[in-house]
């Protein structure tokens, strides 16, 4: 069983080794020598290799003759091949002899085909470098003439498309190497531009407002040229029509060309007129720089520097000078230039794509705004000079219609000017105080004389004064004011004019004006020009012709405050009958300055009968009274009656008032004189004197040195005195203490303290020391007597006083 296997096994690898190649028999063989049977594997090898041999050698025997056949052919063949060998080696060398002349020529042939390929090649390679050597020449053209706009689009064409097209020659690796830096340079050239277009705005932004402004005025007065009507209270667009011209038309061309496009080209519908303010400046070198930008992907850092610049240049041009208080043109250079920053900012956000947006031209605004007002407020607060406040005014309302016709609300700066309304109102009244102190200080407190009717007429249309008894009357005559009415009245108009002017333009309702005009000039009357008539009634060393001429003066200025109501109605076209209508305190104004001066007439009257009083010199030990009233007494009434004559132009009551105040207080003050502590005797001679001046006083009033008194009502003034004289005179006590109390009695007004103060007066005191006195038995009677009724003077007054 194990020798079939082997045998078998030995037979396969024979059949492998007869069907495989030989370099692959290794494996084979190294199995047979692995095994144990190589010996009977090599003895059945040599078998095959037997029956092989034997195989081999019957297929020769069977192809021998066949074999032998076909060498003796070639054996026969091998003349003819000798013959034909030379015949095609003299053939060759034929054809080698010939083709010599068709080689060379073919030499020269492939010579030319191949020039013409290179000529071919270098006309295509030519063909590709020329339009790089031009657009290179191009682009140097455009860097010398500063045109970097074009050069960067040309930089672009030729990175893009012509280098690549031309080849990897050294002068493109040239080119592509400076690209970068001409790009470098183009950005760089395009920001110091932007930067000197920057200074150069920041230089120019006064000029630039100024014509903003001009423009504005020119565009105001011509809509009011055209209309009547007041202004409008929401300002107007002042643009020109032509302005949709001037704007880049963003859908059809490329705002950015090679003719510097940014440049407004405004046609001038009328020669002189002013130009527009963007007129003024070359926008180009932001418009190129922008698109620059743009190109090289960095828009967003352009945009940035931009406004971050315009910001810092808006924070100096709203720093005000120091000094811009001073004078109207530091306002004016102020104004200008914001107007000027902000023209400039609204021209690049209606002409870019983004650079500056809505939202940050409004917050700088806001910004400028505030700023603005603030710096108003603290300046305008300087001034003291009215002028300079209304012109300030008009600057404001010009600077405010301008902004407001690039769009820009301008709301907070009327606001401010109403603010400023207050201040303004102020300074008036600081000045018309002077005005008026002037006018009072320089008046002669003098009737006016008049001596013709055309200085009458004129007078007359200074103030409003009607009196047909005046009219009827012949040239020359008098009017019954002083200069200081016409004068004051004619301030007071001044002052209304002034009020209004400073309301103009502020887009105000004619009844709010009405209102403001009517406040500010109660303002003027009620504590202006009062504070002036007190100053002119109270100062020193004013006589009483002064102070009834001042009585007289106000009558006649209260007289006319119906007309100014008048006159501030016609000026603000708001009828004076208006609901809610502020009305004029001048009447009560004119009232209290009347009544001050009443008064003090009454204490000046007073302290002249005060001071004629410090003349008396009575001599109060008399024996027997004098025939005639005391030298003092004269005096004062003769001055008394001549006071009394100028008070015809006074009001019959002031007389009336001022004469029974003189006569009161004349009376009180004898009163006093005789009750007085110094006067420690006071004899009955004495007491006749004072009597005697007593009837003077008392014939005075009985004369009626102001008429329009009722009866005797003058010498009620006396009544005290006149009393306590008769009582002491006649000696009638048992009258007067028996009907005390009632009524009827005879001495109603004698007051019982009063008549024991002087019963001790006239007490002879010097009796005492002088023994001699005391045996005169008259004197005796006489003091036991003033002794007696001393006492029952003394019980009456405790009885009542219990």
């Amino acid at each position: 069983m194990a020798s079939a296997e082997t045998a078998a096994e030995h037979e396969r690898i024979l059949r492998e080794i007869e069907s495989t190649d030989t370099n692959c028999i290794g494996p084979t063989l190294r199995s047979v020598y692995d095994g144990q049977e190589h010996g009977l594997f090599m003895e059945k090898l040599e078998g095959r290799i037997r029956n092989h041999d034997r195989e081999i050698e019957k297929m020769c025997n069977h192809h021998f003759q066949g074999f032998v056949d076909s060498i003796t052919e070639l054996l026969k063949v091998r003349g003819e091949a000798q013959k034909l060998k030379g015949q095609v080696t003299e053939t060759n060398q034929n054809l080698q002899n010939d083709g010599k002349g068709l080689l060379t020529s073919m030499d020269e042939l492939r010579q030319c085909r191949l020039q013409q390929r290179n000529i071919a090649t270098t006309i295509d390679k030519l063909t590709h470098c020329l339009p790089v050597l031009e657009m290179y020449t191009k682009l140097q053209e455009q860097m010398r003439t500063k045109r970097y706009y074009p050069a960067l689009r040309t930089l672009e064409q030729l990175e893009e498309s012509c280098l690549p097209q031309a080849g990897s020659y050294r002068f493109c690796t040239i080119m592509a190497e400076n690209i970068p830096r001409l790009r470098t340079h183009i950005r760089d050239v395009s920001m110091s531009d932007l930067k000197d277009f920057l200074e150069s705005i920041r230089k120019h932004s006064d000029k630039i407002g100024e014509t903003a402004m001009k423009q504005a005025q020119v565009q105001i007065a011509r809509d009011n040229a055209v209309t009547s009507q007041q202004r409008s209270a929401s300002g107007r667009r002042i643009r020109k029509e032509a302005r949709s011209g001037t704007e880049v038309d963003r859908t059809e061309s490329n705002p950015f060309t090679e003719q510097d496009s940014g440049i407004l080209e405004v046609e001038y519908e009328e020669e002189g007129e002013i130009p527009g303010a963007q007129d003024l400046v070359d926008f180009s070198p932001v418009y190129r720089c922008l698109h620059i930008y743009t190109v090289l992907g960095a828009r967003d850092t352009f945009e940035n520097y931009y406004r971050k610049q315009r910001r810092k240049q808006a924070r100096l041009v709203l720093q005000p000078h120091s000094n811009m208080h001073e004078t109207l043109e530091g306002y004016r250079r102020y104004f200008n230039q914001i107007v000027g920053f902000f023209v400039v900012e609204d021209h690049i956000l209606h002409t870019t794509q983004g650079l500056v947006n809505r939202a940050y031209v409004e917050e700088l605004w806001e910004l400028a705004l505030s700023k603005t007002i603030a710096a108003l407020r603290t300046h305008s607060s300087y001034c003291t000079d009215p002028d300079l406040i209304l012109d300030l005014k008009n600057l404001i309302v010009l600077f405010a219609d301008t902004l407001q016709g690039y769009g820009f609300p301008v709301n907070q700066l009327f606001d401010m000017l109403l603010e400023m309304r207050d201040q303004y109102g102020e300074i008036l009244l600081k000045k018309w105080n002077q005005s008026f102190r002037q006018i009072l200080d320089q008046d002669n407190y003098s009737p006016i004389p008049v001596t013709s009717s055309e200085e009458y007429q004129r007078i007359a249309g200074q103030f409003p004064f009607q009196d047909p008894e005046l009219d009827k009357m012949p040239f020359p005559k008098k009017l019954p004011f002083s200069e200081f009415v016409p004068k004051v009245y004619s301030q007071i108009k001044e002052f209304i004019y002034a009020c209004l002017k400073y309301s103009e333009d502020l887009h105000l309702s004619s009844t709010e004006i009405d209102d403001m005009i009517r406040k500010s000039t109660n303002l003027l009357l009620t504590r202006t020009l009062s504070h002036c008539l007190q100053y002119a009634i109270k100062k020193k060393n004013v006589g009483l012709a002064e102070l009834v001429q001042i009585i007289v003066n106000t009558t006649h200025l209260e007289q006319s405050c119906h007309y100014l109501e008048g006159f501030i109605s016609n000026i603000t076209n708001v009828p004076p009958d208006t609901i809610n209508a502020t009305k004029l305190y001048g009447t009560s104004t004119f009232k209290d300055a009347r009544h001050a001066a009443e008064e003090e007439i009454y204490t000046n009257l007073n302290q002249k009968i005060d001071q004629f009083l410090q003349l008396a010199d009575y001599d109060w030990t008399a024996v027997q009274g004098g025939g005639q009233a005391s030298d003092y007494l004269s005096d004062l009434i003769a001055f008394l009656c001549s006071t009394f004559a100028v008070f015809t132009h006074l009001p019959g009551k002031v007389a009336q008032t001022a004469c029974m105040s003189a006569c009161k207080h004349l009376s009180t003050s004898l009163l006093q004189l005789l009750l007085e502590a110094d006067v420690r005797q006071v004899s009955m001679g004495a007491l006749q004197q004072f009597n005697v001046d007593i009837k003077e006083c008392e014939r005075f009033a009985r004369a009626g040195p102001v008429p329009g008194f009722q009866g005797d009502t003058l010498l009620l003034a006396f009544i005290d005195l006149r009393q306590l004289l008769d009582l002491f005179t006649q000696w009638d006590w048992s009258t007067y203490l028996a009907d005390y109390g009632r009524p009827t009695c005879k001495y109603l007004r004698v007051n019982p303290h009063t008549a024991l103060a002087l019963l001790e007066k006239m007490k002879d005191t010097s009796r005492k020391n002088n023994m001699f006195a005391q045996f005169r038995k008259n004197e005796r009677d006489k003091q036991k007597l003033i002794d007696t009724v001393v006492k029952q003077l003394k019980n009456l007054i405790a009885t009542n006083q219990a």
